[in-house]
């Protein structure tokens, strides 16, 4: 199984997530990778975000929420993170604002992994430490150094 070393590149951290709302963020995300080369359509990625959000709400407390979803035509897994320092009422089960997001989107005929990064990363975000830390850092290298310094604390299985 891939780590998030193995997946998630600088390219795919947004610093400053500038949407208000849930819809915003997933289509913030969707043309952020897709301006990455990581898809080819930024909308489809999109409505499988949101299909996906309208089952239940991907956030999932603390200021974190992981939309996340499947894509038929995706070669591979990506995980990219983003930060709101304002945070998006993103209907989380705390019903407080979500500030930290990580998306992760998978091929579909790879549950399997979806799964495992998607428990890869809920572990990292439940230490309030590094909430707090990602919350803070102005720079968005040193995101990416922080969040690559908590995930190499887990061995990969």
């Amino acid at each position: 199984m891939a780590t998030l070393k193995d997946l998630l590149q600088g390219g795919l951290i947004i610093a400053d997530i500038k949407a208000i709302d849930k819809v915003g963020v997933i289509r913030e995300f969707a043309a952020h990778v897709c301006a990455a080369g990581k898809v080819r359509d930024a909308d489809e990625l999109a409505r499988v975000l949101l299909e996906r959000e309208s089952m239940g709400s991907t956030g999932i407390g603390d200021g974190v929420a992981i939309p996340h979803g499947k894509l038929r035509t995706l070669g591979e897994v990506i995980v990219a993170f983003g930060r709101s320092h304002r945070g998006v009422d993103y209907q989380s089960l705390d019903d407080k604002s979500a500030y930290l997001f990580f998306l992760l989107v998978s091929p579909e005929n790879s549950p399997g992994e979806h799964l495992k990064m998607l428990a890869r990363i809920s572990r990292i975000l439940k230490n309030p430490a590094l909430r707090e830390k990602l919350r803070a850092e102005p720079d968005g290298r040193e995101l990416h150094r922080l969040i690559l310094e908590e995930d190499s604390k887990y061995p990969q299985k």
